[in-house]
């Protein structure tokens, strides 16, 4: 029995269906990938997002002795102090030093709080009228009660030296609860929102699991 002969017409058409399966196997396995990525809590919400993921965990590695120094002396996380380094300046990166409310320096201290609320001219958001000289004298700090604390023994306590504002972060964080586990109250305590509060947590978060 002679077989039959396709027609030409069907033999291209089965010819491109022969071509088409392979490309549509790739774009569907591609589609697999990317609804995984997408709706994966492990890794990058979009393909956009993974550049700003990977600027997360970047540490300056010079930094890390300094935040596990100061962490130790007040007993708080150090990965707790690299995330506040983190929200408050990006590690120190930010030009100038000074916010526009009067934070100063690596931690964003108000000058009151880092000096002492007793200042007889410390009011509002805690400005102050505090000479330069008074901002970073020790005497003048414990005579005020403020968390200014000179970290590199040089006889100052600067919030424009790191290791003096990250001996003072800690100072702060661990006398409003950071010493005991109480992280969220010390992070509120050192900016009136609860905002903050999810930023620096993030970041802590971030750092514990990839740091510890």
């Amino acid at each position: 029995m002679k077989k039959k002969k396709l027609p030409i017409r069907w033999k291209r058409k089965i010819g491109c269906l022969i071509l088409f399966v392979p490309a549509a196997i790739v774009i569907a396995t591609i589609t697999i990938l990317i609804f995984a990525l997408v709706n994966s809590d492990s890794v990058f919400k979009t393909i956009k997002d993974a550049p700003n993921h990977l600027i997360e965990f970047k540490i300056p590695e010079e930094n890390i002795p300094l935040y596990k120094e100061a962490a130790d002396a007040y007993n708080i996380p150090w990965t707790l102090l690299a995330a506040h380094h983190r929200i408050e300046t990006r590690f120190s990166t930010m030009d100038p030093l000074l916010s526009p409310v009067g934070a100063e320096g690596h931690l964003q201290f108000m000058p009151c709080t880092f000096v002492g609320w007793s200042h007889p001219s410390c009011s509002g958001q805690g400005q102050g009228d505090i000479s330069e000289e008074d901002k970073v004298n020790l005497d003048v700090i414990a005579y005020y009660g403020g968390y200014g604390v000179d970290g590199n023994g040089d006889g100052i306590a600067d919030p424009y030296n790191l290791e003096d504002s990250l001996y003072s972060a800690a100072n702060y964080l661990s006398q409003n609860g950071a010493a005991e586990g109480d992280l969220e109250n010390a992070i509120f305590q050192y900016n009136h929102s609860e905002e903050y509060v999810a930023d620096v947590l993030h970041y802590y978060h971030l750092y514990e699991e990839e740091y510890n």
